[in-house]
């Protein structure tokens, strides 16, 4: 208790541009639900104008859970999505191989743009106003860049390149200028994917079938079994937290691009009574998190000026 008493409390940081952040949790969202903490996100709405706030790993994962599980439960209704895509990611799901990501390849592009189609799709379901936000590379070109934009193009979706990490604030004007254009001319109507009555089995069903592709879901005896318990325990109006690869929207990390008619394997359910949510864990999915054999803060120390070093 004593260890716990201030961790209640979300953390004000300051970023290399002098400005507020607010970090508090930060749970994988393969694993968990994804996101930081309701009490940093409420906390930042009293005190600024606007707050962005980041969903971990695809928009299968990190985003379905935000809105279902996080905005449902904090009673919060989002008025504006940004959908981060790379180059990187969408020549990856074009096939080509990881080892050659650097060099320009559009036609690559162009086919794991339908991994990026899957993603726009999904978030409209939700009501809420969009638009893609490709994380520039330095690598990354005109060509590549502009065929995402063609091909957003055809869901009415504006997409902007964001050079944070290069340019900095600066860098993002384009975009941040954009989603706050979008805000004031495009009314939020946002809803959750499934009704909290709905039972447990067919809310998996329908995430499998609405944001995987899936054909179905499929499980054994004892874990349909579990569903029905958790059921007959009074937990069915619980939202579901799905356990499952980040890599692709099947439980296949090796499938890529936008996948359909697949099964999805439940292994199995847990109660997280705390959270009040329920974790379906899918397919060969690891519930520990992976983390490097060498931590980054092994390179962080202060230097004879007082300075502190190794943070990038």
């Amino acid at each position: 208790t004593a260890l716990l008493r201030d961790a209640f409390q979300p953390n004000l940081v300051q970023t290399l541009e002098n400005n507020p952040a607010l970090m508090h949790g930060g749970p994988f969202a393969n694993i968990a639900h994804g996101c930081n903490s309701v009490m940093a996100t409420k906390t930042a709405l009293k005190l600024a104008d606007y707050v962005v706030t980041e969903a971990g790993f695809g928009a299968d994962l990190g985003a379905e859970k935000f809105f279902d599980i996080k905005c449902r439960k904090a009673g919060l209704h989002p008025d504006a999505v940004v959908l981060v895509a790379t180059t990187k990611a969408l020549k990856m799901h074009g096939g080509k191989d990881k080892s050659n990501l650097t060099s320009e390849d559009v036609d690559a592009i162009k086919k794991g743009c339908e991994n990026l189609g899957r993603h726009i799709r999904n978030i409209g379901q939700y009501g809420v106003p969009m638009t893609v936000g490709i994380n520039g590379y330095v690598t990354d070109t005109k060509n590549e860049h502009q065929a995402i934009i063609d091909y957003c193009k055809q869901f009415d979706v504006e997409c902007k390149i964001s050079n944070h990490w290069s340019d900095g604030g600066k860098g993002a004007e384009d975009l941040a200028r954009h989603v706050t254009e979008m805000i004031e001319n495009q009314k939020s109507q946002f809803r959750t994917l499934y009704d909290d009555n709905m039972p447990l089995w067919e809310k998996v069903r329908h995430i499998a079938r609405s944001i995987y592709g899936a054909e179905d879901i499929i499980a054994d005896k004892k874990v349909r079994a579990q569903f029905e318990e958790f059921e007959k325990a009074g937990y069915g109006h619980y939202p579901v937290c799905m356990a499952k690869t980040q890599y692709s929207f099947s439980t296949d990390p090796q499938l890529m691009g936008a996948p359909s008619g697949h099964d999805v394997p439940i292994r199995e359910i847990r109660l997280a009574s705390g959270a009040e949510f329920i974790v379906v864990i899918c397919g060969d999915v690891m519930t520990m998190p992976g983390l490097p054999r060498k931590p980054a803060s092994e390179n962080i120390g202060i230097n004879e000026d007082k300075e502190i070093i190794g943070l990038f």
